[in-house]
């Protein structure tokens, strides 16, 4: 475990904190659980180490595969050593099969299968509950332009493509998931984290969720959840260093 700085940002499931290195970062993963913007939570003992070690797993299959997001390496149990981004407050949903919030608000069945990705945009804003927002939002309030959007958008597709492969090979199906991005350099790059917190992942043959769900609908047992999914995928929860 390195030693960590200043705090430098708190949010529901993650610290950053400074580092001795200008323009990199410690992103520390907590093992709070939240839902329903925060009016939901508890604890979890151990969820932070199983997030940092999904997501750098995550990250770098996606760095085999082109995709660049701001870890440097994982450094700890629950932290990652991550270059510094400034963060576009746009996120990127891509959807393979209808579930969650689309349901809602278009009246679908939850399992419907889309006939091709979908990728939503969604303004990131805690106090105002992250709304849905389009293209013309984010370039008439200056949030992002169309050029970053474009390749959001792009990035999105191609995490998609990757971690459908690597899942179903695990006999998970990648239901959808949201993305965050940010500059480095004149780089966009993903930041924040993939997750089954931030990915909605079935069970192949029985539909069993595997990710935060069990937390949002009160389906228990979470932390076994994201414990299967490190297995199924291999993935070392111990870290040596």
């Amino acid at each position: 475990m390195m030693e960590l700085g200043e705090l430098k940002y708190e949010g529901k499931g993650k610290r950053l904190y400074s580092t001795d290195i200008p323009g990199e970062l410690i992103q520390q993963f907590k093992n709070d659980a939240t839902a329903f913007d925060g009016k939901k939570h508890d604890v979890i003992a151990g969820k932070g180490e199983l997030n940092c070690a999904i997501s750098s797993f995550f990250f770098e299959h996606l760095q085999a595969a082109g995709v660049h997001s701001h870890m440097i390496a994982r450094v700890g149990s629950d932290t990652m050593r991550v270059h510094e981004l400034k963060m576009i407050p746009v996120e990127v949903v891509v959807r393979n099969v209808a579930a969650g919030s689309i349901c809602k608000r278009l009246g679908l069945d939850e399992g419907l299968p889309l006939e091709r990705p979908l990728t939503e945009l969604f303004y990131k804003s805690d106090p105002l509950g992250d709304p849905m927002i389009n293209t013309e939002h984010a370039q008439l309030f200056g949030w992002a332009s169309e050029r970053e959007i474009v390749h959001m958008r792009q990035m999105a597709r191609k995490v998609n493509t990757v971690l459908i492969d690597l899942l179903k090979s695990a006999g998970i199906q990648l239901i959808d998931f949201k993305l965050e991005f940010g500059h480095l350099g004149n780089d966009i790059v993903l930041g924040d984290e993939v997750t089954p917190d931030g990915c909605r992942l079935w069970d192949i043959d029985t539909g069993n969720r595997l990710d935060k769900d069990r937390f949002r609908r009160d389906l228990g047992g979470l932390s076994e959840a994201y414990t299967e999914v490190a297995n199924r995928l291999h993935i070392n929860l111990e870290y040596k260093g």
